[in-house]
């Protein structure tokens, strides 16, 4: 705690071309496993069926996914959702039966384990809808990085702007690419992480650049990379605490939510972690590589043409 207490005199931006460097090496894997694997889309996006069944006990999973297997669905998802006794299956569409009829032969099986299942829910997704919906998930993260442009843009300056969204692509590439690496289920859920991501590493990252802001203005004795270093050393506690408190309240998520919310808690971990580094070695060394300095953040002046016209 005492290090949260005091400011710190780390150099950060000396290290920055390091940083650089492992960055672009991992966004080139993350690529490189996007193109040559792929993600693992879940039903939501390939198309399929979801059934959500309750049991009057617990039953076992594991039994439960063998006995799927031998009904010739090895491809089931079955886990826990919401309580120990109530379980979802997620299946891929099947060419040569219809929907009713998987419906009943996966009713079929679990009865076998306990006659007292109940059927609670059941979904269809079609192929189309989840080329839809990934084509509306795309197409919601491109709109709310250029939103942020914009936002950061004219709250701060361009410059300033283009940090945050170089920060923030660097962080959804890098947590695409973890999924696409670990082949884990690619989901709507994670889909909404990842947006939520977005969201916690511009919050980290304009508070970052608000203090940059602050002491480019007040110092200008010292060259912008100091002032730099001198900011991020200032906020440093503040990110530390924020990140460490909010991955706590993750990895309780992870640890005890359930099957149904793992994809979705890894998301955000993994996003948190990516999103303080690059606050810190991504957004801020982009701004000082496009020469910001107080310059840019003066008011325009107004010459003496325009002064003498005023009545």
């Amino acid at each position: 705690m005492e290090f949260l207490s005091k400011v710190t005199h780390i150099d950060f931006m000396r290290k920055r071309r390091v940083a650089a460097i492992i960055s672009a090496a991992v966004i080139v894997i993350s690529l490189g496993s996007m193109i040559l694997r792929g993600l693992n889309f879940g039903i939501e996006f390939t198309g399929g069926v979801v059934i959500e069944v309750g049991y009057p006990e617990a039953p076992d999973l594991t039994a439960i996914r063998a006995g799927m297997a031998t009904a010739g669905y090895p491809q089931a998802i079955v886990q826990n959702f919401g309580s120990s006794r109530d379980i979802v299956i997620q299946m891929e569409a099947q060419q040569d039966r219809a929907g009713s009829a998987v419906r009943d032969e996966v009713m079929t099986v679990l009865r076998e384990f306990d006659a007292g299942v109940t059927l609670r829910r059941v979904e269809f997704v079609g192929p189309q809808v989840g080329e839809e919906l990934a084509e509306a998930g795309g197409l919601a993260t491109l709109f709310a990085l250029l939103m942020i442009l914009a936002y950061v843009a004219f709250r701060f300056q361009w410059k300033f702007a283009v940090g945050s969204v170089a920060a923030l692509v660097h962080d959804v590439i890098i947590t695409l690419g973890f999924f696409s690496l670990t082949q884990s289920a690619f989901d709507l859920s994670v889909l909404a992480a990842i947006l939520a991501v977005i969201g916690y590493s511009l919050n980290d990252t304009i508070v970052v650049f608000d203090r940059i802001r602050e002491n480019l203005l007040r110092i200008r004795k010292q060259s912008t990379s100091d002032v730099m270093n001198l900011s991020i050393n200032q906020m440093l506690a503040r990110t530390l605490t924020t990140s460490g408190t909010t991955l706590l309240v993750l990895l309780a998520l992870f640890v005890f939510g359930g099957e149904a919310i793992h994809g979705f808690s890894i998301a955000l971990i993994v996003g948190v972690l990516v999103g303080t580094y690059s606050s810190i070695y991504i957004a801020s060394p982009t701004a000082l590589a496009l020469d910001v300095s107080a310059t840019d953040l003066m008011p325009p002046q107004k010459d003496d043409s325009e002064i003498d016209a005023l009545p």
